[in-house]
């Protein structure tokens, strides 16, 4: 029996065989017990609900605790060709049971325990003469005497329920519950998942949903058959089997519209996880989060029944189905954070590989943008929490082994309307230290978890611990589901901008050692760096060596890479690449590229590349305080003969003869300090001495300006005219003014450091008279070097400049006037520490020439003779 319609009428099915039974009603023969409760049809608005009648109730509950979930024997007692069909009877006719418990007719007799329980009357006037009859009207006189059931004292009215068909608010319903469960018995199985329950004592009659699962389904079209889903019936059949009329628990966890979520419990086990297990259901994602019991127990029953291919996974294919074990599960070394979903590690083989975050989608921009159209997007620094997203996965992972768990490969796509071309994609789950990255990367809302089809298993293996951390990343309204307003990285990118590189380089070599991170790797020696502190991007060139150079691939120059270049750019990537470093800026060469050392966890990277024989030294590294250390690294490179030097043979030593050369010049060198070098190879210093007094005087003029700031807009700047002027560091300096553009623009030049600048007048003011040239002459002195020829040709001259750039710009020198000349005096520099000479070292490299004949040169007319010209 698994259904008991009401205290004179039951449902009965066979065994099952190869799916459900067939079912038939069985009307119990002779007795009449009081009808239930019924709700008014729907299609009828006239129609009104119909109450339960006495003792109805307690009768359809007599039966259903005696009979439900056991088998019964039953025997035709009568049949009348009134009424309608029944079961299996022929249309027209009433058919009536004699209904026994157990297997055969010497079973407790259900009719006659009905009436001497009082719960039903005898039915008059049908065989009233037979034994049945007769035993039945001693049962209900007996059940008279004894006052029971509808016989007792009292209309009976306690007995019909107050029944409640609708919640006017099912939300609070469900939370005034507490989620403790709740007595109940099933009325109704309208399939796998959904259920119509009675909820006690207070007579609810409610439709539950299974949270977290959804079983197929029974289609119905209009005026159309109602059609099954696969395993459709074979779902509500082990459902109701179980469950229907069955005494339960249900915890109501959440609501949807009128239906009502929860778990049924009961004492034989959680239908929820026996249908995933079993095949019958999967899981759904808009209710999982809801299920109390922990989302991981319904995907662990799913993943059961999938690995078994039950019922409706019996096509199922794993997405990870055709990878190898060592390619499903893997340990790797993070090399790079590509964006917030993204990395690059590196495997056990040496190869690399990308891992995209399972899942997840990064920060991206939402409709349209406040995004200038003239100017090129840069995702990192303009999409609101990318910056903070790759931050927070770069300070986790990089040079950090993870664990890897591929979940599965999104196979490449092509590119729509709307949706760019996508290479092929390998998703995993990564964690370390026992976090799931993408999971704590969702919880800071610096990423959002991807809604799917429900069909679609390409999804993370903790999908559900995804969507719980993004509702509490919602709930307490962080990153990306912040009410504030977005962080704005303002960062200047002066790569190749020689001018704001200018600006900045004296800053930075007075910094010393500068924290900065490394954003890309050119080359093994030339790197692109972001400076938290000052917030911008430079491009730097390690000093002090020489690495192979890689190959050229633009149009019109194809060019290849030099042995072991490549060797040298991936050994820089491993070893800096996004990582927090410190660099030394010495100079700057003319595309505004910053030369220096980049130190990391101290290890100095032209040092490591000498050492891996992946570079020379340059002959510069001669006035760096790293010189030992790298001539040290490249001598034992050259006795290994690795790589750059695997053909290398050291030449016999040549005795030198000395030549000793006329000493008509007198030598009186000076210590100065070198603060500007022109493109035409012109330098400004600073003599040494005097470096007191400047610091002074600008201390007391700062102090000056600052007590009384001057009014913006008071001095009309002329050419000539001396001035302070507000440079990028926001401090004041003196100038002179040399040229007022029509626009306003204003050409002013600093008369102590030499460098020249073009101003907004807002940006100058009146130099107050103690501080003018009468109280300390300009300390920035003009010289260009003696003896030496500046090439003509403009990116030679280029070279030259560049590499007195590198080797002197803001370092102190030792200078000798030779001669003077038309412009400014004529002058040979030397190191301060080596005592070399600045200008031979340049004729030694090839850059200049000598240039020993004041009044003409002979190169002239040997370069006509050949055919040249200037």
């Amino acid at each position: 029996v698994p259904q008991v319609l009401s205290g004179c009428a039951i449902i009965v099915r066979g065994q099952p065989r190869g799916g459900p039974p067939p079912e038939r009603q069985i009307n119990l023969s002779n007795i009449r017990a009081g009808s239930l409760a019924r709700r008014a049809a729907v299609a009828q608005p006239d129609a009104k609900d119909t109450p339960d009648e006495p003792w109805g109730f307690p009768a359809r509950e007599f039966l259903r605790k005696k009979l439900i979930g056991k088998e019964v024997c039953f025997t035709v007692e009568y049949k009348t060709p009134q009424g309608r069909e029944y079961g299996d009877g022929v249309p027209g006719e009433r058919w009536l049971w004699m209904v026994y418990l157990g297997k055969d007719t010497s079973g407790e007799n259900i009719a006659e325990s009905l009436v001497a329980e009082g719960l039903a009357s005898r039915r008059e006037g049908i065989r009233a003469n037979n034994p049945e009859q007769s035993r039945l009207a001693e049962l209900e006189e007996q059940a008279r005497s004894a006052r029971k059931g509808m016989w007792s004292e009292g209309s009976g009215a306690h007995t019909i329920r107050d029944l409640k068909y609708t919640l006017e608010n099912p939300r609070h319903f469900v939370d005034s519950l507490h989620q403790k469960p709740v007595n109940a018995i099933i009325e109704h199985v309208r399939d796998g998942s959904v259920v119509r329950a009675l909820l006690l004592p207070d007579f609810y009659l409610v439709t539950v949903m299974l949270s977290g699962i959804k079983c197929p389904t029974f289609k119905r079209e209009a005026d159309a058959p109602e059609v099954p889903e696969p395993f459709a019936a074979e779902a509500k059949f082990f459902t109701e089997s179980r469950l229907l009329q069955r005494d339960v628990q249900i915890v109501l966890e959440s609501c949807h519209n009128q239906n009502i979520l929860g778990t049924i419990l009961h004492p034989n086990g959680n239908i929820t996880e026996l249908l995933l297990k079993e095949g019958f259901a999967r899981c759904v994602d808009w209710s999982i989060a809801v299920y109390t019991r922990g989302a991981d127990k319904l995907r662990a029953a799913e993943r059961f029944a999938k690995e078994r291919k039950l019922r409706i996974w019996r096509d199922y294919v794993a997405p990870t189905a055709n990878l190898d074990q060592k390619d499903k599960q893997f340990v790797a070394k993070v090399m790079q954070v590509l964006n917030a979903d993204a990395i690059v590690v590196k495997l056990n083989s040496g190869d690399h590989k990308t891992i995209h975050l399972s899942s997840i989608r990064p920060p991206r921009l939402e409709g349209d943008s406040a995004q200038d159209k003239n100017r090129k997007l840069r995702p990192l620094y303009d999409i609101p929490y990318m910056f903070e997203a790759r931050e927070f996965l770069r300070k986790k992972l990089i040079g950090k082994k993870v664990n890897v768990s591929v979940d599965y490969i999104r196979p490449a796509s092509s590119a729509t309307d709307t949706v760019p071309a996508f290479s092929e994609r390998t998703c995993a789950t990564v964690s370390i230290g026992g976090i799931n990255i993408a999971e704590a990367l969702v919880s800071k809302g610096l990423a959002t978890v991807l809604r799917y089809r429900q069909d679609d298993d390409q999804r993370s293996a903790h999908y559900d611990e995804l969507l719980a951390a993004e509702a509490r990343a919602i709930k307490n309204g962080k990153g990306l589901h912040s009410k504030k307003e977005v962080p704005i990285h303002r960062v200047a990118d002066i790569s190749g901008d020689t001018q704001k590189a200018k600006q900045f380089l004296p800053f930075l070599q007075r910094a010393g050692r500068s924290e900065a991170v490394v954003e890309y790797v050119f080359s093994g020696s030339r790197l692109k760096l972001f400076l938290p502190k000052e917030t911008c991007l430079i491009t730097f060139l390690l000093a002090g060596i020489e690495c192979p150079r890689g190959a050229r691939n633009a149009p019109g120059l194809v060019q290849e890479g030099e042995p072991f270049s490549e060797e040298a750019t991936l050994f820089t990537k491993e070893l800096v690449l996004q990582r927090e470093v410190e660099v030394e800026v010495e100079s700057m060469d003319k595309a505004g590229n910053f030369i220096g050392w980049l130190h990391i966890e101290g290890v100095n990277l032209s040092v490591a590349l000498v050492e891996q024989a992946l570079s020379r030294v340059h002959f510069t590294a001669e006035r760096s305080p790293y010189c030992k250390a790298l001539l040290a690294a490249q001598d034992a490179a050259k006795q290994r003969k690795e790589k750059v030097w695997s053909h290398y043979e050291e030449t016999p030593v040549e005795e030198v003869v000395p030549v000793l050369e006329e000493k008509e010049r007198t030598a009186n060198y000076k210590p100065v300090f070198v603060t500007e070098i022109t493109d035409d190879l012109h330098f400004y210093v600073q003599d040494v001495e005097t470096g007191a007094q400047l610091e002074k005087l600008m201390e007391n003029m700062r102090a000056e300006v600052s007590a009384h700031p001057p009014v913006e807009g008071s001095f009309a700047p002329r050419r000539g005219d001396f001035c302070i002027a507000k440079f990028v560091d926001g401090e004041w300096y003196r100038a002179r003014v040399e040229k007022v553009e029509s626009g306003g623009k204003v050409h002013i030049f600093y008369i102590d450091y030499g460098n020249k600048e073009t101003l907004p007048p807002s940006r100058l003011a009146p130099l107050p008279p103690a501080f003018s040239p009468r109280v300390l002459p300009p300390q920035a002195t003009e010289y260009t070097f003696a003896f030496i020829q500046v090439p003509q040709d403009e990116e030679a001259r280029a070279d030259a400049v560049d590499s007195v750039v590198r080797d002197i710009q803001n370092t102190q020198c030792l200078l000798n006037v030779e001669h003077l000349g038309p412009g400014c005096p004529h002058v040979t520099l030397q190191f301060a520490d080596s005592k070399s000479d600045v200008g031979l070292g340049l004729v030694k490299e090839g850059l200049v020439m000598l240039n020993l004949w004041r009044y003409g040169d002979f190169r002239a007319d040997d370069a006509d003779e050949f055919g040249y010209s200037r």
